[in-house]
Order: C-alpha cells, then structure tokens, then sequence
C-alpha cells in the first residue's frame, strides 16, 4: 500500500504554484475584494510554531475566500527596524543590515517551506530606503498638517546605552538590555498629535463590531476618556492659582493634602532654593513612568510647607506636598487627595499621619463607626461628612458639585484622556531617520520630497555609547534647505511602531513612487481580516488606527478605520524540562523510561517536567518547525496547529498531536488513492435513485461542506477539522447499491477541496489523482445542496422509569401515537415493560419518550 511522500509532493506543488504565479494578485480584477494580513514578523532569523500558527490561520482564511470566488490580496513582509540588529551588531561585529538581510533570506525560504498562499512580489522590509522614504514624506505631510511638533519632554533615559527608552522597555526601574538603573531626563523629543483624535478614536471603537470585546476594552482604558471638574486652588502663603483636575470631584469633603509632580513648574521654582527638594527630585526621576513602576514604588513626599485653601471652604487649608507617584503629563500635574477613595493617596497619607476622612459610604455600613482601614474605598455609596452632598448617591454628588463650581464660576466640567501625544524620537542607529534639520538662522526645517529618503550612512560604528548617528563625522552636517546655510540633520529616528503604522497600505502598491496609490488603497481597506498576538492590542493597533485617520486628514486615503476584522490567536505552549543539573533541556532528547522516569538521551541525566509555558528559546521548550516539516510534512504542522483547541486559546504542542495529525494525512491519502469501493468516472453525477447507504454518504458529504463553511467563516478552524475527521470515517464506510460509485466520487473529491486550505499540497495531489486538471487553489469552493442538509428523520432515546433502555428513529412529522406504538414495539424497551404495568407514556416530539412502569 503507497504511502503519502510529503517532502516530495509538497516540493513539487510549491514549485508548480511558483511557476504559475497562482497567488499574484490582481488589484484590476472585477471580483469582490478580500484582504487578509497576519501582522507581519520580526526577522530574528528564525521562525517558531508561533508563526506556523499565526499564518496558517491567516492562508486558510486566504484560501477560502479565493475558492468563494474573491480577489484576495494575502502579503507578507519584514517589521525589520529595532533594537536587536544593534544589539547584533555590538555582540556580533556585524552591521545591523548585514544581519537583518540574513534573517530575512532565512525566514522567507522557511515561510515557503510551509506553502501560504502569499503574493511575494509585494514583499519588503520597514529597513528598506524605498519603503522608509515614503514614512518621512508622510511624517512630512503630517508636519505641515500640524500633526508633528517638537518639543522637550521628561524622557525615561538609559545612562549606559545613552538612548531614550519606551515605557515597556523599563522593567523593574532598569533598562531593558543594559540593566542600568533609568533615570528621567528631559529631552526635545518629536511628537505625533494622537490627542487631536482622542475622542474620534474612541468612538471609532463601536463600529468595530468584528473585533473581540477584551481588545475594544483595553484600547478604551488606554484612551482613558474621563469627565470630571478642573478649578484652581488659591495657594494661602502667595494667593498664586494651583489649577487641578479631578475626575472624583464628589470626593472633595475628604480632601486630605494637595500633591504635585516633581517636574511641576511650582516645584522647579521652590527646588531652586532648597537643596533638599532638589535632591528629592532627583531621587523621584530614577523611578520610571510607568504605571506598573508608580504603583510599585513606595509612596513618598517633600512638605513644601505651602498650603492651599479649599474651594468650598476658605478656611480649610490643605498642606502642599511634592509626591513621586504625581506626573506632570496627565491632568494638570497637581492633584487633591482624598485617602479614603484613593489607595495611592492613601499609602501616602499613612505614611505622613494625614487625615484620612470617609466621604463614601458602602451599603449596609454605618456612617457613625465606618473607618477606612488599609484599603480605600473606590465603589458606590452614599455620601458622608460631605455637608450639603450628605445623603446623596456618589454618582448624583458628582455632577451637583461641578454644577455649582461652574454656577459659582470656580471651575469648569471638563473631558481629559489617559492618552498622550505619541513621542516618536529614538536614540538609536537603526530606525527611519526623521527628515528634518536644524539651522541656526531657519530653526527645524523639513526636508524638500526632492530629497528623500533621508538614508542611513553604512559607515557607522557602535564602539562608543549612544546613537551613532550623533557621532558620525559627516552624516549629520548637511546645509539647510531654506537658507542654504550649514546645518545639522535630526540624529534621532523614529519609534519602529511608526513603521507599522501603514505598511498594510503600502502592500496594496508597493513599487507606488508616492508612499502609495489613494485610489488603490480606497478598494482594498480596511483589512477584512487582521490576524496577530494578543499583546498588541493597544500600541500598535491604537497607533494603526490614527495613522489611518491621519492620512485621511492630510487626504492621501478616504479611509476611516484599517482593520474590520480583527483576530488574536493564542499561544504555543510546550512543557518545560530541566535536567538534574537544574538546566533547561530540548524536548527532542527528553525520553521516558518503562517506569515514567524521564532521562536526556544525550548525557543520561535525569530529567524533571516543568510547567506548561509559551515556547521560548531561553527556556528551551520549542520545537524547531524544520524539523517537524522534515519528519512530518507541512499539511500535518498546519493541521495539527489548526485541530487542537480554539485558535483564540493557547495550544499545546504535544507529540501525540503531531502524531495524529500524521495519520489524517496518510488516511486521506489512503482513501483516495485506495478508496473502500469503486468510485464513479469522472465528472459523472449522482443518479436520482439512491441506496439507503449512498444516500446517507451524500447526505454527509452536503452537511459537512455546509458545516465546514459556517466555521471557517467564523474562524472555528478546530471544529472545521473535527467535522472533517468524521467526514473522512463516512467516505471511509460502507457505500454500496444504486449510485454509491458517484456518491463517493462526491464525497472524496468534496474531502479534498474541503480540507485544501489546511493541506493543500495534499490536496492538489489527490485532486489531480482524482482526474482534475485544474489546481484546487483555482478550484470553486463546494456548494451544499440545501435538501440535503435536512433530515428527514430524527433520533430519539425511550426512557424507562428514567433510564434510557433504547433509541429510535422516526420520521421527523410522525404522529405521537406512531412514535409511541414504535418505542413500545422495542425489544430493549421491552424487557422493562413486561415485568410490571405502564402507568403513563409522555412523547416529546423530536427528542424523548418518556415511560413510567408500576
């Protein structure tokens, strides 16, 4: 009996698809237009099951919507920019270009390993001069809109690599890569204008109907649009306004100190003649600006001994305070603390022995005895020792305090956001250089389009500390395009979420002179659907969906949002083994003895199971995809990662899953080219007269195409191969009488199209098997006869004094009285009826008979 050869045949189709250039796309094409994009990789050098899974999901979704009849553009390219080609080059000796290329080759002769349906002849990588020479003319266009400015910014700074780090790249207070301990600096940074459409990006959010809810939710928090009330203390020492805002304005009664931030201009001033605050600044800017570092960090303050008085109360005075854990860029940088609604506030209050005063009282308390202890109270309630608020709902309280500010005219109700202006300025070498310059007579001046791409300079070394674009001895002198006079370019490049920003338009023209055709781009997006990791639900799809409302302000697209679909897979995961020399340990040479007992197959050592955990190269539970494709083909790898669990959950890389994923292949393979009975010729259909077993296989094959429809419209690729293997036990049953050689013709040939976008090497070889010439990537997806997806008859278990004794079928309309004569007539049911009497038979039409025996 023929076996399935997987390396040969996979190689042969790949070469055949290759030569016909059968996934080139046709932006010309009459048919309906169908994007799907996986969000494109980094070129580590290497690709990992994470990315088997994450595109396969993608080419099944490719691929059936070509077989249902549309023009679908599937890209792939290189998110290429970033830390980890300098890192290279320092550890390595090599240029960051040098080592991207390289992986680039890699990866790309890998992913084609794998057979996607990819249009290659639109691939490019963000480090290419032609793709990042289009991301400065737009930087450009957004300038000129208004949209890009430059101003200083407290930064958090890395003193060892001597580069401005993202937030993310501070872990525990430390640069990410050096270790160092990060301190805040202030820098003039480049920034992009997200603020401006706060609010549109917001509401943009509901339209998004096809993306998961937790996604919509995390990029709403990060917006953070909140209303609350922004009024002025009057300082009592200097009658000076403090502006603040508030979002809890109900909580003004528990106001216990005011707090501002060390950047704060009011504590810039009081610093310059007091040594001692100037150190506590100091001290407060080696803590990073994230929340996770604020919230982490113990809570302290500087007593300036200045006092604000309440706005409710001119005698009420307030001690001012320069807290750690208040930043200078959200709200005014100066807020009121109320310790018992606020954990920060809190923490800092017990630590300087401030009041601490309940304004909210929980239900079923009592406002005579409540007392905060070690947690502030953040939920609903009534309000307390809040004078004419007393008795009020918190929710009421809130907005009849800032109508009698602005009644009174001390302040006013205002929308503020969590988000800030994107700073885009980075210290580094290897990004797209921000095409400006900087002329002592013309001050920042863009570069003329004439001009552009602003290239990198080959010539750089990383011997020194910091950008080498800052002391590189010529790149940077240049002459300003205005006056003509000397200059110096802008040595910082952009944050590589830029890049991503737009690279899902540039696909639909790549070799466009302009970043790309409007018209074009107008067709093809948004994107139907976008696959990728759930970790970059905010930066990089928030930052996507500006970009794309940038553009559209500065009229390059008529494009609101980028993507209408959105998907994220989960991860794979692997146990983890660690020898009994506590080192990780492959899990290729990871045996198990007669006992259970694990042991190296490499040394002997003992081995221990870990935890289940996302593969990782440090922890050295990954499986190497080359490997798996070499042993087992790529149609298993995709299958396999396709049929284990729902695509949005984790999977589980087990052998024995691989292994199962192998015999369905050599099983299809079997029943095609050894089919369990004589099939009819080619392109003979079905005669009208059916045996009993043909027309159940028929009925069969029309279920299965039409469920198999339904869950990969609905992306439940597992239940989509669940069906399949059921399917493939029909075809592989009894079929026999009137019409049973067409029947299952019909059912192999609808097995191989049904299972072509999971294993379409295996498929184009059993479909040409089968006598077609036609490729099935060009072949029309199955349509289900619709009569024969209903059934005529239905199952239904008897049930005996509550225990079910047999299962019947009946035709769906039968009468009660018929279904009840059948279920009595049972031998199985019979056995239980005849030893006593039937007191009651209750039929519930198309599910159970019900029979009680006294």
């Amino acid at each position: 009996m023929s076996r399935y050869n997987a390396k040969a045949t996979e190689a042969k189709w790949q070469k055949i698809w290759r030569e016909a250039n059968t996934f080139k796309t046709d932006s010309k094409s009459d048919k309906p237009k169908y994007y799907v994009l996986e969000m494109f990789p980094y070129p580590s050098g290497r690709i990992h099951m994470g990315h088997v899974r994450n595109y396969t999901l993608g080419d099944v979704v490719a691929r059936f919507r070509r077989a249902n009849g549309f023009e679908v553009l599937h890209p792939m390219g290189w998110d290429a920019f970033g830390m980890p080609a300098e890192n290279a080059a320092m550890e390595r000796k090599v240029h960051p270009a040098d080592w991207t290329y390289d992986n680039i080759a890699n990866m790309r002769d890998q992913l084609k390993q794998v057979g996607f349906a990819i249009d290659w002849d639109r691939e490019f990588a963000t480090c290419d001069a032609e793709y990042y020479g289009k991301e400065q003319q737009i930087f450009i266009d957004f300038f000129n809109a208004g949209l890009v400015y430059r101003k200083e910014s407290w930064v958090n700074w890395d003193p060892v690599d001597n580069t401005v780090l993202a937030n993310e790249q501070v872990i525990d207070g430390k640069g990410w890569r050096s270790g160092a301990t990060v301190e805040r600096r202030k820098l003039s940074q480049w920034f992009l204008k997200i603020t401006d459409f706060a609010e549109d990006l917001l509401g943009g959010l509901k339209t998004l109907e096809r993306w998961p809810d937790k996604v919509r939710l995390m990029q709403e928090n990060w917006i953070g649009r909140s209303e609350g009330l922004k009024f002025s203390f009057k300082i009592a020492e200097t009658g000076e306004d403090l502006p603040v805002y508030t979002t809890r304005p109900d909580t003004l009664f528990g106001a216990s100190f005011c707090a501002i931030a060390p950047d704060h201009p009011l504590a810039a001033r009081l610093a310059e003649d007091n040594a001692e605050l100037k150190s506590f600044a100091e001290e407060c800017r080696k803590t990073g600006t994230t929340e996770e570092a604020i919230e982490k960090a113990e809570k302290k303050g500087f007593n300036t001994g200045l006092h604000v008085r309440h706005p409710l109360d001119k005698d009420w005075l307030l001690p001012v305070y320069v807290a750690n854990f208040v930043l200078m860029d959200y709200g005014t940088g100066a807020i009121f603390a109320c310790p018992a609604g606020d954990q920060r506030d809190l923490d800092f209050a017990r630590k300087y022995d401030l009041p601490v005063i309940p304004v909210v009282l929980p239900d079923g308390e009592d406002a005579a005895s409540y007392k905060i202890a070690d947690e502030a109270y953040t939920g609903p309630g009534k309000m307390i020792n809040s004078r004419f608020l007393d008795g009020m709902d918190a929710v009421d309280a809130k907005a009849a305090l800032i109508d009698k500010a602005e009644a009174e005219g001390w302040g006013e109700r205002t929308v503020n956001y969590r988000l800030r202006d994107w700073g885009v300025s980075r210290q580094r070498y290897w990004g797209t250089p921000i095409p400006f310059v900087h002329c002592d007579d013309c001050g920042v001046v863009p570069v003329p389009s004439e001009e552009l791409p602003v290239k990198l300079p080959e010539d750089v070394s990383f011997d020194k500390p910091g950008n080498p674009l800052e002391h590189h001895p010529t790149w940077k002198h240049t002459k300003c395009p205005s006056c003509g006079k000397k200059a110096v370019r802008e040595t910082d490049t952009m944050d590589t979420f830029v890049d991503s920003s737009w690279y899902f338009m540039r696909f639909c023209t790549p070799d466009e002179e302009a970043p790309f055709d409007s018209d074009v781009v107008n067709d093809w997006l948004p994107v139907k659907q976008y696959i990728g990791g759930v970790e970059h639900a905010i930066l990089h799809l928030l930052y996507a969906r500006f970009f794309t409302r940038a553009l559209k302000h500065v009229g390059r697209t008529n494009v609101d949002e980028p993507f209408e679909g959105l998907f994220t897979q989960g991860m794979v995961t692997h146990a983890t083994y660690k020898d009994s020399d506590d080192e990780w340990v492959f899990p290729e040479v990871v045996r198990a003895r007669d006992d259970g007992s694990l042991y190296r197959t490499d040394n002997g050592l003992e081995v221990s199971e870990g935890r289940i955990e996302k593969m990782s190269k440090s922890k050295k539970n990954v499986v190497d995809p080359d490997d798996i494709i070499d042993q087992y083909g790529a149609d298993t790898a995709r299958w396999f990662v396709l049929s284990d669990s729902p695509p949005e959950r984790d999977l589980l890389w087990t052998e024995a899953g691989i292994e199962g994923a192998w015999r369905f292949a050599q099983r299809v393979f079997r029943l095609v080219n050894n089919p369990p009975a004589p099939i009819g010729t080619f392109g003979a259909a079905p005669p009208e007269a059916l045996s009993k077993t043909a027309e159940a296989l028929r009925k069969a094959t029309h279920k299965t195409i039409e469920g198999v429809t339904a869950d990969i419209e609905n992306l439940h690729f597992n239940k989509a191969v669940a069906r399949l293997y059921e399917f493939a036990n029909a075809a592989g049953g009894k079929c026999t009488g009137d019409g049973a050689p067409e029947v299952l013709r019909e059912a192999l040939e609808t097995l191989v199209l049904l299972v072509g976008p999971m294993m379409p090497h295996l498929a184009e070889e059993l479909w040409k098997k089968l006598g077609h010439k036609e490729l099935v990537a060009n072949t029309p997806w199955p349509k289900a006869i619709k009569a024969l997806t209903v059934d005529d008859t239905v199952k239904m278990a008897v049930q005996v004094n509550g225990k079910v004794r047999d299962t019947i079928e009946v035709a769906k309309d039968m009468p009660k009285e018929e279904v009840e004569k059948i279920a009595l007539a049972s031998d199985s049911v019979k056995k239980f009826t005849d030893e006593g009497t039937i007191r009651k038979v209750i039929v519930v039409p198309g599910r159970i008979v019900n029979i009680v025996v006294g």
